[in-house]
């Protein structure tokens, strides 16, 4: 038996101004926008938001936009969606490509921003079938880590009603029409790390007379690899990626210093101080061997928490998820090690439910190498990619998700 959530939504979203919808999200795709610099991203939405009838503030947080509408008495409802770009180079040869040079939404924000708008309206449109607060909110600087706790301390709160359940969904990789949801954990936390070895530079014919931070820095970068599959307990997950290492100005010049960042995935706190502690002590012992004039330098850096989704509301919005979208749409893969900064808006313990909407292309994915979907998946462009590019076909159904969650979650 279809609930009432369900059923509501199915009417809501039956005629969804689903070309108007594809045009936004093109235009967005077409100008991306790094993080708090989301001005003219921001101000579509809030354009959108306005002709729904909400009541409309930009500029929370630098450049976040939030939308209200209150519908009498009833729970209220923070459905969020993420804004910024990337500083990646487009290679999708879409004709709707990025015109930002070295910018891209190569990460699906623009769909969300879309998917938002359209539930926007589609609730606005709908009010007479449910009752209490919608929050709406364009959240910006997610990539950085600082969009969501910027807002709250820019009095998203105080300026609005504090919410009782917030929404949130990403677009992932993988055929459409699946949505992955986990009453728990599904995300993981971030942790940015610096390490600047100090060494003593001169000429490269004479590298006697120098302590080479090149070469120190090449020896730290293989033993942190021991980390993991050394100090960490096989059952727990974590994954230490070098991504950056930088040292020198010409080739017969031997440096001073060399600069390491290292980006940590950690699904505990334990887990993390441990590694945190590792790298300190290797980083130490590395630059004591190599005879350092000094000891390096290390510094943690931006930080994203774990999501932990509410059980109940998760299960809740999953149960209203696979009524809309059809028996085997909702799928649990358990936590992922990609990170966000969603829960800083959950300040206080508000319970939430945070889901991924897969959105590769049917020719993309047909044509990916691979036997089972597993090794599809690995093959086909992911996130941060330069060819990802999600399926128009995943506007419509987007909204669906956020439109039956808010019904779920609401009075009427």
């Amino acid at each position: 038996m279809t609930s009432a959530a369900a059923r509501t939504a199915l009417d809501l979203t039956a005629d969804l101004p689903v070309t108007a919808l594809e045009d936004l999200y093109r235009d967005l795709h077409r100008h991306p926008e790094l993080s708090l610099r989301e001005h003219r991203t921001a101000g579509r939405l809030a354009e959108q938001l306005r002709e729904a009838g909400y009541e409309t503030a930009e500029g929370i947080g630098g450049t976040g936009v939030a939308g209200l509408l209150r519908n009498g008495d009833g729970p209220t409802v923070l459905l969020r969606a993420d804004m910024d770009a990337l500083p990646v180079v487009e290679d999708t040869g879409l004709p709707y490509a990025s015109e930002t040079p070295g910018v891209m939404h190569a990460c699906g924000h623009d769909l969300h921003v879309t998917w938002l708008a359209g539930a926007a309206r589609a609730l606005a449109a709908g009010r007479e079938t449910w009752n209490g607060t919608l929050l709406v909110v364009g959240q910006p600087a997610e990539e950085s880590g600082q969009g969501a706790e910027r807002m709250v301390a820019d009095g998203l709160y105080e300026r609005f009603p504090r919410p009782d359940v917030l929404l949130g969904q990403h677009a992932a990789p993988g055929p459409v029409g699946f949505y992955a949801h986990s009453p728990g954990l599904i995300m993981s936390a971030s942790t940015d790390v610096d390490i600047v070895v100090h060494g003593r530079g001169g000429h490269g014919s004479r590298p006697e007379t120098t302590v080479d931070p090149v070469v120190t820095a090449a020896h730290l970068v293989t033993r942190l690899q021991t980390v993991v599959s050394r100090e960490i307990p096989a059952k727990e997950s974590a994954v230490l990626t070098v991504g950056r290492i930088e040292a020198g100005t010409r080739h017969n010049i031997i440096p001073s210093e060399a600069r390491i960042a290292l980006n940590l995935r950690t699904q505990s706190e334990e887990v993390r101080a441990r590694m945190l502690a590792a790298i300190r002590r290797i980083a130490a012992g590395e630059a004591l061997a190599a005879g350092c004039p000094r000891e390096p330098e290390i510094t943690v850096g931006a930080t994203f928490p774990v999501t932990v989704n509410d059980a109940d509301t998760d299960r809740l919005v999953a149960a209203v998820h696979e009524e809309v979208l059809g028996a085997g749409t909702v799928l649990d893969f358990g936590p992922v090690m990609g990170s966000e900064d969603f829960s800083h808006l959950a300040q206080g313990g508000i319970p939430y439910s945070y889901w991924f909407v897969t959105t590769t292309r049917a020719d993309v994915w047909e044509a990916a190498e691979g036997a089972d979907l597993m090794e599809k998946f690995l093959a086909v462009p992911s996130n941060h990619s330069p060819h990802f590019a999600p399926d128009l076909a995943t506007v419509a159904p987007g909204v669906r998700t956020l439109v039956s969650g808010a019904l779920a979650c609401l009075a009427g």
